[in-house]
């Protein structure tokens, strides 16, 4: 496709043609075969990069460092203690610091203008690992695994179930503007997207033959959808008195097996993950203690079905992460 990254950020979709989109998704697919035959593509060799976590992760964490040993970079991992930015260093400092020792930084925490800011000062590609506002590196993933299964994007139909307010709902949004798919959000009324975002997704997808749907009814939002998608329904860093409400508000659009039914059979359904489907973790078994609820978001059965392909999309993290870092230090594509 002969897309040219070289030097950019990735700080969220909007930044991104649609062809600098499908770019990056089809060089993950070359990346991911090679490394699947046992083709070494150490296209960075000899660069390093700062990962900063100020919200942890594993997923995030794990596809950075495999995707950057696989190129050949060596990674330094800063934790939420590991590093003084925005408490006894600014964040345009840590951008300078940072900038003259490394070819690129991750980061992975709470407002989008803080990974703006870093991007601003670094002098070097600054990759967005997930804030608050958005998460484009999941939303590559997700695609990059609808493309698998249903051999192109243009037209599928997404739905995304819950609370379509903050990181994972907003990038969806914006990604199935940019790439013709045509998205549905169904939730309360509450728990739709930033008006002002709606209308620039509105935008863009009236030069893409995008559509996007806001509806409050499950059954009818999944019929015929392609892709059913939820994420957990209390963010990291919220406060734990928002529980009781969103349990309240989001029960009825969680994702079961019937649900999945009603979308049909062609429907599969995707997971940024962690998630709450059963007992097997210890908020799982606080929240049953407390609600007395044995699931949250989904279903085990739904979460166990044929329709779900959440550890392919987990999987794939890896190697769309490791196409954004090639393209953005050494100019890969496809």
């Amino acid at each position: 496709m002969g897309i040219n990254l070289k030097g950019r950020s990735f700080l969220k979709l909007l930044d991104f043609t649609p062809e600098e989109i499908e770019g990056l998704i089809a060089l993950a697919g070359k990346l991911k075969a090679e490394k699947k035959a046992g083709t070494a593509h150490r296209l960075c060799e000899g660069m390093n990069v700062a990962l900063i976590f100020e919200k942890t992760s594993t997923r995030t964490r794990c596809s950075f460092e495999v995707a950057a040993a696989d190129l050949g970079i060596h990674p330094v991992y800063l934790d939420p203690s590991g590093s003084q930015i925005g408490k006894k260093e600014s964040i345009a400092d840590t951008a300078r610091v940072l900038g003259r020792m490394f070819d690129g930084i991750e980061y992975r925490g709470y407002g989008q203008s803080i990974v703006e800011e870093l991007a601003r000062y670094a002098g070097v590609p600054v990759w967005n690992g997930l804030t608050n506002e958005f998460h484009p590196t999941q939303i590559l993933a997700d695609f990059m695994t609808a493309e698998e299964r249903f051999g192109s994007l243009k037209g599928l139909k997404l739905v995304y179930m819950g609370d379509a307010r903050y990181n994972t709902g907003n990038s969806l949004m914006v990604g199935c503007a940019k790439t013709g798919m045509r998205f549905t959000a169904c939730a309360p009324e509450e728990y739709f997207p930033d008006p002002a975002l709606v209308k620039e997704c509105e935008r863009i997808a009236a030069g893409t033959g995008a559509s996007l749907s806001f509806d409050t009814d499950p059954e009818r939002a999944v019929k015929g959808a392609d892709v059913v998608y939820t994420d957990v329904w209390v963010s990291m860093g919220e406060p734990e008195e928002v529980w009781e409400k969103r349990i309240a508000d989001l029960t009825p659009y969680r994702v079961t097996g019937e649900l999945l039914d009603a979308a049909g059979p062609q429907s599969v359904f995707m997971h940024c993950l962690p998630s709450f489907h059963d007992l097997n973790t210890a908020i799982g078994r606080q929240i049953y203690e407390k609600y007395g609820i044995r699931c949250m978001e989904v279903t085990d059965e739904a979460f166990e079905s044929g329709h779900s392909i959440v550890f392919d999309e987990a999987e794939n993290r890896m190697h769309t992460i490791k196409a954004v870092m090639a393209a953005t230090l050494a100019g890969a594509s496809v």
